[in-house]
């Protein structure tokens, strides 16, 4: 059974709704005008100005749980805290909660030594810094991770790194000081997921080159700046490997089981901005003699999206409420289900939003193009629909193996089976 909302989330809530009406829905026209100006290369002053607000109100770092660093709530608790985020493309990075840091500073708090801590986890936690996570690679199919060809290569007391990597969130931002790159150390272990590891890479090391920001169906550096990176025979320390030789696979679910529940209520926060403003939209607008909000199919497409967005968050605390309870392995199904759920719920909401507004939901004018651009992202992110759902599959067909029955047993009607 799902908590509760505690007192203490009640509160945060509150406040943080308050923010959000103050300062990030006022702000948001000028945060994509700057990041259309400024371009993905470059800091966009909007977000620097509202952070120290954010701070200053209590509103930072509410990620991480069970640490002394973040703010010490569940991912229950903070999941609440994240959809209000999510109803905005600027708010997250305002309250340092956004994608990849997070990640990373999990990452980092869990994994990392005391040195890294000190080196990048601290700045990145004060919001001083920004970082990148290395693990697409456009020549092989990354949704199979052990894909991945990128190099490690131990040299005395260094690695040495070659890769081509893509998709590699955040890089472009003048601000990211530190990737977490994952790669091969060891490509010949017969086991496929002890070949990988994780380390740190400094942006600035000789050999580290982003060559250009990508575009996300049009859309430069809103809100992942996802870049191409190249790493031609980087020099790291041997200390900067994370956990171990042949570990990364282990960091990686580690880290992308508390990302998924973020990604998934910030999603339903878009999904229910989405909503309202179809509503909004749909009573303004006459078509036909009538209110669009009065036509048969806008009052499907509405009951609809509050059935699925309501579905999916119910099953995103579900999933947030396990994680807390019996840990992120046990709560993998969980995790495979709302990672499905919610980016195709995201896209269908999205997609009805701009039928209501018609071609000018086509645009930028209403940011249903970009709520749509990004589910559709989400559904490749954390690896795609296709391997999530193969997951689940396993998962379902090992629990019925593992039953102790005879086999097969039908259901039975009062007439029998047919003959």
């Amino acid at each position: 059974m799902i908590p509760d909302k505690s007192p203490r989330v009640v509160e945060l809530a509150a406040r943080l709704r308050d923010f959000m009406e103050a300062h990030v829905y006022p702000n948001e026209a000028r945060f994509f005008r700057e990041a259309e100006e400024l371009g993905p290369f470059q800091v966009y002053p909007v977000i620097e100005e509202l952070k120290p607000k954010a701070r200053a109100a209590g509103l930072w770092n509410l990620f991480l749980p069970e640490s002394d660093r973040g703010a010490g709530l569940t991912n229950v608790e903070y999941g609440h805290l994240c959809e209000i985020m999510g109803r905005s493309l600027l708010a997250p990075e305002v309250f340092n909660c956004n994608a990849p840091d997070t990640g990373n500073m999990e990452v980092l708090e869990r994994y990392g030594t005391d040195a890294h801590k000190r080196q990048w986890l601290e700045p990145l936690l004060a919001g001083d810094i920004r970082s990148c996570f290395a693990m697409t690679e456009p020549a092989v199919a990354s949704s199979d991770a052990t894909n991945i060809e990128a190099e490690i290569r131990r040299e005395g007391e260094e690695y040495v790194i070659n890769a081509h990597k893509w998709y590699t969130t955040g890089a472009s931002n003048p601000a990211c000081k530190i990737c977490i790159f994952m790669g091969k150390t060891d490509p010949q272990n017969s086991d496929r997921h002890k070949q990988q590891s994780m380390i740190l890479v400094p942006m600035d090391a000789p050999g580290v080159t982003v060559t250009r920001s990508l575009p996300v169906f049009g859309y430069y550096g809103v809100p992942d700046r996802a870049s191409e990176v190249l790493f031609e025979n980087v020099r790291v320390p041997a200390s900067n490997m994370l956990l171990g030789e042949g570990r990364g696979f282990e960091i990686a679910q580690g880290r992308l089981g508390p990302g998924r529940i973020h990604h998934c209520m910030r999603s339903i926060g878009m999904a229910e901005r989405m909503l309202e403003q179809m509503v909004d939209r749909a009573l303004q607008r006459v078509a036909f003699g009538k209110p669009v909000a009065d036509q048969g199919v806008t009052r499907e497409r509405i009951a609809e999206a509050r059935i699925m967005i309501d579905q999916c968050r119910l099953l995103t605390l579900h999933a947030a409420h396990k994680m807390d309870t019996v840990g992120n392995k046990e709560a993998r199904a969980e995790i495979a289900m709302i990672k499905i759920a919610v980016p195709n719920m995201l896209c269908k909401v999205s997609d009805w939003a701009i039928q209501v507004f018609g071609g000018g939901g086509t645009g930028n004018d209403f940011g249903t193009a970009i709520a749509y651009a990004i589910a559709r992202v989400l559904r490749l992110a954390d690896g795609p629909d296709e391997v999530h759902r193969d997951q689940l599959a396993r998962l379902e067909i090992k629990k019925r193996k593992g039953l102790n029955h005879p086999g097969w047993t039908p259901m039975v009607t009062a007439r029998g089976l047919p003959g």
